[in-house]
């Protein structure tokens, strides 16, 4: 039986625990929230019990390994104190809101010798496997994405110093996909467009941005982000080669090559898929199953963390 425990109780933690229920021998052992009244609701679809702060939660129901999914600013000790009790991690995207918490993060997890696994989902998709067959050995020249989209309704999300921003909470996964199928980013430069929103109470993080990388096989990437829109937005990516511009679109592949277009579309559920990779490394001690650790997404936080720098300073930073 693997005993699982979770700090964060909200929509994707509801997503994470809807997949857990469908594996057998996973029992959720003990939940908190910062809303109590979250904590309940969520403990009695779960069969758990609640605790008031994640130390009692360790402590007493003695998880074999916590979900964290809390706001990028409530990341830091929530983690220590896991790893600090041999508790293997699972923690949501973005994993910090800054490189100086995700670092010591990274050191607790580390000196702990624990597992630990990163809520960059896409990374799960079948398809995101079929571009990744199809990309190796590939000479990539261009990535153009976007992620173009309305406001979300959390209120700590418009807050800059909660969520640090579009960039970093939400568009890193493009970021993040750039990365795990193009190879590390060695420059980034980044600029952004503010006031369209100024009517929203409370907003204070950019309307709008555009981030140009430098990746370190040579090869460019624009990526451009909009949370300011009141219709149905996009999100997508496109990696252009010589032989072929693929494109990532809501789950589906699309390759253009010599006038002929084809098309896979996924058949997996990437949450699933990721859940049941997790706690089979749990089970076994083996990460193998695991496509993205802390410490992988800390490369990927380090990439909006510098985008944000960039777009305050006027300057590219170099990673």
């Amino acid at each position: 039986m693997v005993k699982i425990g979770f700090v964060g109780c909200g929509g994707i933690a509801q997503e994470h625990l809807k997949h857990l229920r469908t594996i057998n021998d996973v029992k959720i052992v003990g939940v908190c929230d910062a809303i109590a009244a979250r904590s309940r609701a969520f403990a009695a679809e779960a069969g758990a019990e609640v605790y008031a702060d994640p130390v009692s939660l360790y402590d007493k129901a003695k998880p074999d390994a916590v979900c964290v999914a809390v706001p990028p600013f409530a990341h830091g000790a929530i983690e220590e104190e896991a790893a600090a009790r041999g508790i293997h991690l699972f923690v949501e995207k973005p994993v910090a809101i800054d490189m100086a918490v995700a670092a010591r993060v990274s050191g607790a997890i580390k000196r702990a010798g624990i597992l630990s696994s990163a809520g960059y989902c896409y990374r799960y998709c079948d398809t995101i496997d079929t571009a990744r067959a199809l990309l190796k050995g590939k000479a990539v020249s261009l990535v153009t994405g976007a992620w173009i989209g309305g406001l979300p309704p959390t209120p700590w999300w418009r807050r800059r110093n909660q969520s640090g921003g579009q960039m970093l909470e939400q568009t890193t996964h493009l970021f993040d996909l750039v990365r795990y199928l193009c190879g590390p980013v060695q420059e980034v430069h980044a600029m952004v467009s503010r006031g369209c929103m100024s009517r929203v109470e409370g907003f204070d993080v950019d309307d709008s941005s555009v981030v140009v990388l430098r990746l370190k096989t040579g090869a460019v990437a624009s990526i451009t982000s909009t949370c300011i829109i009141n219709h149905p937005g996009r999100i997508h990516l496109d990696i252009v080669t010589p032989e072929f511009t693929l494109t990532l679109n809501n789950g589906t592949v699309r390759v253009e090559e010599d006038h002929r277009v084809t098309e896979y579309r996924s058949e997996c559920d990437k949450y699933a898929e990721e859940n049941r990779a997790f706690i089979d490394a749990v089970r076994t001690g083996k990460k193998n199953g695991i496509r993205c650790t802390y410490a992988d997404a800390v490369k990927t936080l380090q990439v909006t963390c510098a985008a944000n720098e960039s777009a305050e300073t006027g300057m590219p930073v170099k990673l």
